[in-house]
């Protein structure tokens, strides 16, 4: 959306210029320095920044705000970040949410991805990474956006490619903005082998600095929502040694 400026002269208002408006960030996180932090840090983007110290909080306020983004902690107290994930994800189909876990929480990043976040960065984090990975989620927002319709047929799935949604043996299941690249990158190179830092640069770009295994992690989530048999998988395929192709 535009904010316009508006001027007066002479008792007549005119529109001086279009003003972008501001994207608003609302971190879910207990941790106060943490939280002053990320706020002085999106700040100085210039984002606009909401935070909340609890779940209950988080979801409340998401629903009134109406963020642009959500980064969510997963241990949080009362309703943990699992949950909030899962009912701003019910709310809300497209508000992107960023995940921060501890490293060594590996089962938690993925019950975190399969609960509908979409992308995560573990503790502890440069401030650095995690704005890269924030500019990169507005940047695919804005891709989306701009994209004409289009559908990608992966078995008994249809997915549609600008809603971020695919219809699975009659069942609309939901996915995300990195599944959603990851999906129409390997149907453009269909029945190609793609290497994971093919993967890296072109979904995530070369500012961001996730991992082969964030790769490994998506596509594993992609399995489960589009393969009849995922640990079997006969569609999204890997490529040892090399990458992933769609065959």
């Amino acid at each position: 959306m535009l904010a316009v400026a508006v001027w007066t002269v002479g008792g007549r208002s005119g529109s001086l210029r279009s003003v972008p408006k501001k994207r608003l960030i609302l971190v879910v996180e207990d941790e106060k320095d943490l939280v002053m932090g990320l706020t002085d840090a999106f700040e100085f983007e210039g984002y606009e920044v909401a935070s909340a110290g609890t779940g209950e909080e988080g979801v409340e306020m998401a629903e009134r705000l109406g963020p642009d983004l959500v980064v969510l902690d997963l241990m949080l107290p009362g309703k943990n970040g699992f949950k909030v994930c899962e009912e701003l994800r019910a709310r809300d189909r497209v508000v992107p949410i960023l995940i921060l876990s501890a490293r060594s929480q590996e089962n938690d990043i993925i019950r975190g991805l399969e609960g509908g976040a979409d992308d995560y960065v573990t503790k502890p984090f440069s401030i650095g990474e995690l704005l890269a990975r924030v500019r990169t989620i507005f940047r695919r927002m804005d891709t989306t956006r701009g994209r004409a319709g289009g559908t990608v047929v992966v078995g008994e799935a249809t997915v549609d490619l600008r809603m971020h949604t695919a219809v699975v043996r009659g069942k609309q299941v939901q996915l995300g903005l990195y599944e959603t690249a990851i999906l129409q990158l390997l149907d453009e190179r269909r029945g190609e082998t793609v290497s994971r830092d093919e993967v890296l640069d072109t979904v995530w770009g070369i500012d961001a600095n996730p991992t082969n295994r964030t790769v490994d992690n998506f596509i594993m989530k992609l399995r489960r929502k589009l393969e009849r048999s995922p640990g079997r998988p006969q569609h999204i395929l890997t490529v040892y040694g090399r990458g992933y192709k769609l065959v």
